[in-house]
C-alpha cells in the first residue's frame, strides 16, 4: 500500500514540476527580496500551518518575516501591516473567504500582497498584485479532498523561496549559527576548538630528546593516550600515542624504554588550527573510517595552544 502511494506521489510531484510556471515564480522572490519590511504570511486550516512553517524557515534564514492566522488580522492585528510589508495568502483554492475579507484592510495600508494558490482564475489571485500558481494534479485522499499533495507542493515552492532570499542576500554559516544558539545546529556552527580542547598544564607534552621511561608518568596521568612532542618554543613536531608505544614493545621489548621519543613518534601527524569549527575538526579526525583519530593537537600558527580529544567531542554531542 505504502508503496503504491509513494509511486502515485512521485506522480503528482513530477506533474506540479512539469507544469508550474517557473517565470511567475521568480517574480515572486524578486517582489520578496525588494520588501524593505517584513514578509507577512498567512493562511487558513492546512495552508495557514504551511505558511507558519514556512514563515519560520525564512525567520532562520535570514529574512525578516512573520506568520499571522487571519482570524487574528480581522481582529486588530492588521495594524502590524505597512506600506514597506509584502503579504503571501496560502490557499489552494484562491476562494478562502476570511483571506479575501483581508483584501481591503491591505490595500488601505497600501502593502503590496501576493496569492500563492492552485487556480489560475480564483479571486484571490485576481485580487492580489501578483499571484503563482501551484499546480495540483490531484489530492493523494482517494476522495481528492484531504489537503496532502497541495500542500507538499506549497511547503517545496515556500522551502525553495526561503532559500533563494537566504542566498540572494549573502546571509553566511555563522549567521545561521547566531540564530541558532541552542541544540546540535548551534553546537555544530558556533563551538569552536578551543571551546573544547585541554589547555596549558592539562597537554601532555614532551620534548624530542625525553627518554620514553621518563615521561611514561605524563602520559598515564593526563590521560589522553599521548605525548605531544615539541621543541623549545613549543611548536609542533610530532605525536606519541599509547599505539606506538604498544608497537614499540611488541617490536622490541622493554629496552624501549630507555630510547629517545623522538625516535618513536609519529612526524607526520595531524593537527588542527585553533579558531576552525569543532564540526570540522571532528570531520578530519573521522576521515578514515576504519581508524579514526582519538586525539588531536591544536595550533596557534606552529604552536601547540591545545589537545582535542574525541571523549570530548563525543561528550558535547558532536559525534
Amino acid at each position: 500500500m505504502i508503496k503504491e502511494l509513494f509511486n502515485e506521489q512521485r506522480q503528482h510531484i513530477e506533474h506540479f514540476f512539469e507544469e508550474v510556471h517557473v517565470e511567475d515564480a521568480e517574480k515572486v522572490f524578486e517582489a520578496c527580496l525588494q520588501t524593505k519590511g517584513l514578509l507577512i504570511l498567512t493562511g487558513v486550516g492546512k495552508s495557514g500551518l504551511i505558511a507558519e512553517k514556512i514563515a519560520l524557515t525564512l525567520i532562520s534564514t535570514g529574512t525578516k518575516a512573520l506568520f499571522l492566522p487571519a482570524t487574528n488580522f480581522l481582529h486588530g492585528d492588521v495594524g502590524v501591516v505597512s506600506e514597506s510589508d509584502t503579504i503571501l495568502l496560502f490557499s489552494k483554492s484562491g476562494e478562502t473567504e476570511e483571506l479575501l475579507e483581508l483584501m481591503p484592510s491591505f490595500e488601505r495600508r497600501k502593502a503590496k500582497t501576493i496569492a500563492i494558490v492552485a487556480e489560475e482564475n480564483s479571486r484571490l489571485a485576481k485580487a492580489c498584485d501578483l499571484y503563482v500558481v501551484l499546480p495540483v494534479e490531484k489530492e493523494l485522499c482517494p476522495f481528492d479532498l484531504a489537503p496532502t499533495t497541495s500542500t507538499e507542493v506549497q511547503l517545496l515552492f515556500g522551502d525553495a523561496l526561503a532559500i533563494a532570499l537566504m542566498k540572494a542576500k549573502g546571509f553566511t554559516l555563522d549567521e545561521y549559527g547566531e540564530n541558532h544558539p541552542s541544540g546540535l545546529i548551534g553546537k555544530k556552527i558556533l563551538l569552536k576548538v578551543e571551546d573544547l580542547m585541554l589547555k596549558d598544564a592539562d597537554i601532555p607534552l614532551c620534548r624530542m630528546e625525553d627518554k620514553l621511561v621518563d615521561r611514561l608518568h605524563e602520559l598515564s596521568s593526563k590521560k589522553c593516550g599521548c605525548l605531544v612532542v615539541v621543541d623549545e618554543h613549543k611548536q609542533f613536531l610530532g605525536i606519541f600515542t599509547d599505539g606506538d608505544l604498544r608497537r614499540a614493545l611488541q617490536a622490541k621489548g622493554a629496552s624501549i624504554l630507555e630510547s629517545r621519543v623522538g625516535d618513536l613518534m609519529t612526524h607526520s601527524a595531524l593537527f588542527t588550527q585553533q579558531g576552525v569549527r569543532a564540526v570540522d575538526a571532528v570531520k578530519l579526525m573521522q576521515k578514515d573510517p576504519k581508524r579514526w583519530i582519538m586525539m588531536l593537537p591544536v595550533l596557534d600558527q606552529k604552536k601547540v595552544v591545545g589537545l582535542l580529544r574525541m571523549h570530548d567531542i563525543v561528550h558535547a554531542g558532536l559525534s
